[in-house]
């Protein structure tokens, strides 16, 4: 080709090549054996040209590649990369990657509760850890010229994100930032931010998957492709418009429009699940395939290692004992032999006597098969083995959560999603585009598959066009969590003053999106205005002034619907008070709702002594009892379901040996319940008369409409029509003006709120940071200012260190979901007094918050303590086995190991900031000593 160019054009490609060479690029790219990417490249000349990268790709593109670019920057200029991650199994992986690259000696790993190499050139941590660092100013940040932020859509983390800003925010002005991100929708907005808070910023976005991925809907015995290539007329091949597959759409309008087999008609009542599904597949060519079915069907064509995400742990857990009852093994005699030795390697720490509760045989069986699970409820030395056995090609079939999906390296050649609904912590909810593309994402291993294949099983009343606009849809878009908190107002107050610290916080990407909004709706007010006076023109009335006449019939109106809310809320005082009567063993009659009939009163909700945060009652809603049906349940029920008085039928002897978590229990008690009541008829509520009628404000509204001019006009109707548009217009105008003065200075307003509340309890005068401030600093955490309190108050004084541990899981266990039926069981004597304080304690921040208008449902205060883990980490302290420990919570091992390194970290944090003298920081220390053995030792690298 240089033999075609002039002795110019070779001169001049030759001076290229070798700026290129000089370059620090060059060598880097030497260091992969293939081509770096287009978005690779410009990314990694925009940070050698000192400019700050945001780069936003798909799962599995190499964007990591960058991050590793600015590692290889650091070391080349001598200065340090700190490298951060979400999550510690993250840490670890990337650890161990940079460790192979560039040797031990180099690199470090930083986690909330291990420290590898520290003082490394190059440290991987967790984001928490370097914030931390820059609020304690550490000596660490010396020298630092790097900071690769992986995975920092993250910032979208309602409970986590904050941390993500504040160390954009707070880090020094000569640091490089570089920003790896998923694909999201607003990347230019998020740069145009970066560039605003840290300078210079090129924004890199590739919607480019290095691995095509195929769309598949599997139903019965065939697989359909979701989208169908349509070639424009005349149009090249390939060129043509993707549409929904014609025969997916026509089976999907021909079985949804099929009969549901409901009910046994000669027997009179519900078939079994199993039942109606061989009836199902006996009168239809299609079906959900079973878990098992699914698996044979991909390795029969070529499509493992898969993994199919099923959105329980219990869920994934059966997946893999279901295939073992099938007899399926996808591994041969020499694959199985390297599972098991890899396997006992890495378990050979773990104690004998544990491999049986932790589920070791179990899981090993599976492994050994091919097959496995994966979830946050797993030991996690046990999900790294999963991992790289899957990674080797060893583990060919997982079954996940979508914890799975949140960065981990684990990409296979196909993924199964078995719904497209996922329970979301309040409700089951249709998963978004942007959780479609994160977990599909994984399908297509980058130099081992030529394509990837995402699988979506068949439901019943499955649509495939929005199925197709899931799948279709790029609409990811990052959404700032950023709220401040008591331990960052005391930090930055520290730092900067409270003037400074306003403005810094007026920085963030929070109020920058907040910013940006308030264009559009001020935009929208001025539409408004113009609508507002055409609508003023169309009501004049040649008869008088109908604006008045149309406001005494809105008054009408709003009397009329107070009047009405009134006797509703006389009708729910009544029901309150008639359940406040409600003694344990009164039989009542539920009138509405779910579990209306014959109920038996365990607890009526209105103990003496109830705050209003306690379970069973809220003085805004009234009792909420607890009651046995007749169809053996034991449900807390809500004052929704009593819309009307409820009096006892007759009274029952609720047995002392009553177990509500026992079966047998409400078994015997609903039977009992049921021939003591059951043929009682429960009285009718009549209802009473209205207030309206004999109301003389409603009698002079209705008097002085009839009088008033324009209720003789001949186009009254239509003038009351616009005057109405006029009205709610007028509304909605003023309830946008409110949004944006609401959303101008937001995040300001919260910190002079929390300031205020510090000032209140001494933490904080002006720009002083006090001492019991200076000890806020020191403790990270949701229950931040609640650990501090309880610091002062000596609320932890004495106590023995496994007590201590019990009382410090309350700052940070939250139960997955609540348990109402059953009080948590807790240690007895000093321990519980001390817990029962801490209630205390936060039950007066609580109405201190209240005070000064902060509100926990906005992300900001401090939530109840729970007191879920105080026994489980009381004996575990105490030296008790793991199989009793775990057997007495119901916990699984993943579960417990995570909440004890959780708690761990933050005895760490209190005997950091325990006051000089006291036993906490001693006592704090001996509970991590007795924490850190056994099952949470061994759990895993970070």
């Amino acid at each position: 080709m240089t033999d075609d160019m002039s002795p110019a054009e070779r001169y001049a490609l030759a001076r290229q090549r070798a700026a290129e060479q000089a370059t620090a690029l060059a060598p880097f790219r030497e260091m992969y054996d293939f081509e770096l990417d287009p978005f690779q490249i410009e990314a990694c000349k925009a940070l050698e040209a000192g400019k700050g990268v945001l780069v936003a790709a798909p799962t599995g593109s190499g964007k990591t590649i960058v991050g590793e670019f600015a590692v290889h920057l650091a070391l080349t200029q001598g200065r340090k990369c700190f490298y951060t991650t979400p999550i510690k199994a993250l840490s670890n992986q990337k650890y161990s990657d940079l460790v192979k690259r560039y040797g031990a000696a180099k690199v470090g790993l930083l986690t909330g509760d291990n420290s590898v190499n520290a003082d490394a050139p190059v440290v991987v941590m967790t984001t928490e850890v370097l914030r931390n660092m820059l609020y304690a100013g550490s000596t660490e940040l010396i020298g630092l010229g790097y900071v690769v932020m992986d995975e920092v859509h993250y910032l979208s983390d309602r409970f986590r994100g904050a941390v993500w800003e504040e160390v954009i925010i707070h880090l020094p002005e000569s640091v490089t930032l570089v920003s790896l991100s998923a694909t999201v929708s607003n990347a230019e907005e998020f740069g145009d931010w970066l560039d605003t808070v840290r300078g210079d910023t090129e924004v890199i976005v590739s919607e480019h998957r290095p691995v095509p991925l195929w769309q598949h809907v599997l139903a019965g015995r065939r697989m359909y492709d979701l989208f169908e290539e349509k070639e424009n007329r005349g149009g090249t091949p390939g060129t043509g418009r993707r549409e929904v597959n014609p025969d997916l759409v026509r089976l999907a309008r021909m079985e949804n429009s099929r009969p549901m087999a409901g009910r046994d008609r000669r027997r009179g009542r519900n078939l079994r699940e199993a039942d109606r599904e061989r009836d199902r597949r006996q009168r239809s060519r299609i079906w959900t395939p079973s878990r098992v079915e699914v698996i044979e069907r991909l390795d029969a064509e070529g499509l493992l290692p898969a993994i199919t995400f099923i959105f329980s742990r219990a869920g994934c857990e059966a997946a893999v004992q279901q295939c073992l009852y099938a007899g399926l093994r996808l591994n041969d005699d020499a694959a199985r032999a390297r599972v098991r030795s890899i396997v006992e390697e890495r378990c050979a720490a773990i104690p004998d006597e544990d491999l049986h509760v932790l589920g070791y045989f179990e899981w090993l069986e599976g492994l050994e098969r091919g097959i496995a699970a994966h979830h946050a409820g797993m030991l996690p030395t046990f999900k790294e083995v999963v991992e790289e056995l899957f990674v080797k090609g060893l583990v060919k079939a997982v079954f996940a959560t979508e914890t799975l999906a949140l960065g981990i390296n684990m990409p296979a050649r196909s993924v199964v999603l078995e719904k497209l609904v996922k329970w979301n912590g309040e409700q089951h909810a249709d998963i978004t585009p942007g959780e479609y593309t994160q977990l599909t994402g994984r399908a297509g291993r980058r130099g081992i598959d030529v394509e990837g294949h995402a699988v979506v099983l068949w439901q019943r009343a499955m649509d495939p066009a929005a199925l197709a606009g899931l799948a279709g849809t790029r609409t990811y878009p990052l959404r700032s969590s950023f709220k401040p908190s008591y331990n960052m107002a005391v930090n930055l107050v520290s730092q900067f003053g409270r003037h400074r610290s306003r403005e810094l916080l007026e920085t963030s990407f929070a109020q920058f999106q907040a910013d940006k909004s308030v264009v559009g709706i001020s935009r929208q007010v001025q539409r408004n205005e113009e609508g507002l006076a055409g609508y003023r023109e169309a009501i004049e009335c040649h008869l008088g002034d109908f604006d008045e006449y149309a406001r005494l019939r809105r008054e009408l109106k709003d009397r009329e619907t107070e009047l009405a809310k009134q006797g509703a809320v006389q009708r729910r005082a009544a029901a309150a008070a008639a359940l406040e009567r409600l003694r344990p063993g009164d039989v009542i009659h539920v009138p509405t709702g779910k579990f209306a009939g014959l109920a038996l009163v365990l607890d009526p909700g209105t103990a003496p002594g109830r705050t209003d945060r306690h379970r069973g009652f809220d003085p805004h809603e009234g009792p909420r009892p607890l009651v046995l049906t007749a169809e053996r349940q034991v449900k807390r029920l809500a004052p929704i379901d009593f819309p009307v008085p409820v009096e006892p039928l007759e009274r029952m002897r609720i047995p002392k040996s009553f177990n509500p978590r026992s079966p047998q229990s409400r078994r015997d008690l609903a039977s009992a319940l049921r021939t003591k009541a059951g043929h009682i008829e429960p009285d009718r509520h009549r209802k009473s008369r209205s207030a309206a009628v004999d109301d003389t404000e409603i009698a002079r509204l209705r008097a002085a409409i009839r009088a008033h001019p324009c209720h003789g006009c001949d186009e009254r109707e239509d003038h009351a029509r616009w005057a109405e548009r006029h009205h709610r217009l007028l509304r909605d105008t003023r309830q946008l003006e409110r949004r944006i003065e609401g959303r101008t200075n937001t995040i300001a307003r919260t910190f002079d709120r929390i300031c205020a509340l510090l000032t209140d309890l001494d933490y904080l005068h002006g720009d002083e940071v006090t001492e019991d401030g200076r000890r806020l600093a020191r403790l990270y955490g949701e229950l931040d200012l609640l650990a501090s309190e309880c610091l002062r108050d000596g609320v932890w004084e004495g106590l023995k260190p496994a007590e201590l541990a019990a009382c410090a899981s309350a700052l940070v266990y939250e139960a997955r979901a609540a348990d109402e039926a059953v009080a948590p069981k807790l240690p007895s004597g000093a321990a519980k007094e001390a817990l029962a304080e801490m209630v205390r304690i936060w039950g007066r921040l609580d109405a201190l918050e209240e005070q000064h208008k902060i509100n926990q449902a906005e992300g900001v205060g401090q939530r109840e303590p729970d007191l879920g883990f105080a026994w489980a980490a009381y004996r575990w302290a105490s030296g008790h086995g793991l199989d009793e420990v775990l057997r007495e919570i119901e916990m699984p091992a993943g579960d417990f190991v995570r909440w004890s390194k959780q708690l761990i970290d933050v005895l760490g944090q209190i005997a950091a900031a325990a006051p000089a003298g006291s036993t906490v920081a001693r006592n704090a220390r001996k509970a991590v000593d007795g924490l850190l053995r056994g099952v949470v030792a061994y759990s895993s690298v970070g």
